[in-house]
């Protein structure tokens, strides 16, 4: 009886079992593809879709606040456009961490966004201990919104007129005049300490419990100056209660011409509040991109802009991209001042 014969084989060449073997993995790794490719919703379908129900907003301050205004303006105007409500939740409470915890909590499907400006990550994790969120690994931004610039006013005791008088006033009289803030830690307060590092000026710093306590003691002559926002402090600039010499930002505002930007003066100095719209971070790129679209188009719309202005806010309109760039660029400024001014956590 004659032996079967086994078929030439190389040495280098695999074996039948691993053939085999190999099949089965590539069957099982299309088997895998073709079973994630039915379970991930489609981007496109998901963005046409979008919003099939109510959106809300949850703002990390109380009603009347900077963000607030900014979110209950756009609200309004994306409502008519999506074709459904878009709600404001104010969450305020734990300098904000309330507001993110409840974002991130939330499902990531496009429903839910926060509404702050940027010291949420930009100062409470420089500020407080108690802060548990990350920016970009728990929360991403979606639409940048609205800008503004805080402004610096004098008492008419000290006898300025100008940012420049004040700073001679200053160093003639090192440790003599005050400023007032909405408390340690605040846009109010780092404005004025980036200031005082940049130039070397000594000038007592006396915190208060928000602008509501700051401006009446500016206007009372308690404390010599103070930052505060524009709608703030008009009606006692048109009385000649106060006087402004500059704001925070990196240039001048439309609603101020007249008045200087700190920019100007000291090179990269840029400390205007930006306020945006952020999700949690899973949530879909094309639903972020959605909102960041319509964000844009309410901010170009005569009648937003004029409501923004009249509270002292800038309108933007910017992408996510955008918004992430202004978040980490204050970051890193908000970083080095907390430094230089030597600041401590609480």
């Amino acid at each position: 009886m004659k032996k079967s014969l086994s078929p030439l084989r190389h040495p280098g060449w695999p074996s039948q079992q691993a053939l085999a073997d190999e099949s089965k993995r590539r069957s099982l790794k299309f088997s895998l593809s073709l079973l994630g490719a039915s379970c991930v919703p489609d981007a496109f379908a998901q963005g046409n879709n979008y919003p099939s129900k109510p959106i809300k907003i949850i703002i990390t301050h109380a009603a009347g606040g900077l963000p607030d205004t900014v979110a209950r303006i756009y609200a309004q105007r994306l409502t008519e456009r999506l074709g459904q409500a878009v709600v404001v939740e104010n969450k305020p409470g734990a300098n904000g961490v309330l507001a993110v915890q409840a974002v991130i909590s939330a499902p990531a499907d496009g429903y839910t966004f926060l509404c702050t400006d940027g010291s949420s990550f930009s100062i409470n994790p420089l500020i407080y201990k108690s802060v548990s969120y990350e920016y970009k690994r728990d929360i991403v931004a979606a639409s940048f919104a609205a800008r503004a610039p805080l402004y610096l006013a004098v008492h008419p005791k000290t006898g300025v007129s100008s940012f420049k008088e004040l700073v001679a006033l200053a160093k003639a009289k090192p440790g003599s005049l005050s400023y007032g803030s909405s408390g340690v830690g605040s846009t109010h307060h780092l404005s004025m300490e980036a200031i005082k590092t940049a130039l070397s000026l000594d000038i007592t710093h006396i915190p208060f419990k928000g602008s509501g306590q700051s401006v009446p003691a500016l206007v009372g002559g308690q404390v010599d100056m103070a930052f505060a926002a524009l709608p703030s402090l008009s009606g006692f600039v048109k009385s000649g209660q106060v006087k402004l010499v500059a704001s925070n930002a990196s240039k001048r505002s439309e609603q101020e011409p007249s008045t200087p930007a700190m920019g100007e003066i000291i090179a990269g100095y840029d400390l205007a509040p930006v306020i945006g719209l952020l999700a949690a971070k899973a949530t879909p790129q094309a639903l972020i991109d959605r909102i960041s679209q319509e964000m844009s188009a309410v901010a170009k719309m005569p009648e937003v802009i004029h409501s923004l202005s009249l509270a002292g806010i800038e309108a933007v309109g910017g992408s996510a991209n955008e918004f992430a760039l202004a978040l980490d660029q204050e970051i890193s400024r908000m970083t080095k001042i907390v430094r230089d001014a030597h600041i401590q956590q609480e």
